[in-house]
């Protein structure tokens, strides 16, 4: 139930920001996925209550890579991914439809 919370809490947050954001909605809606997977691990920290700095500390990474991982996930590794998401307690899914 918490994951049904949670990304129903995520679905409200990209509604309103694509309503006051044109070009945050134009990125999402163009299908960019590392955009999306960018935007649902920074909203996955932010929901865990956990900072960059913290998050980057706790991988053993600079900050600086975690704001890169959140803002442009193509040049990030599955690995990192997977790391990234046991961090903030979760697990990390891949679903190919």
């Amino acid at each position: 139930r918490k994951s049904v919370t949670i990304m129903n809490d995520v679905e409200k947050y990209i509604a309103k920001r694509k309503k006051s954001d044109s070009e945050f909605e134009k990125d999402f809606e163009s299908g960019d996925v590392s955009f999306k997977i960018g935007f649902l691990l920074e909203q996955a920290r932010i929901n865990a209550g956990i900072t960059q700095k913290d998050l980057a500390s706790q991988l053993d990474l600079d900050e600086s890579t975690i704001i890169n991982i959140e803002n442009n996930t193509q040049d990030v590794g599955i690995f990192t991914l997977e790391k990234y998401a046991k961090a903030l307690g979760k697990n990390l899914v891949i679903d190919l439809k």
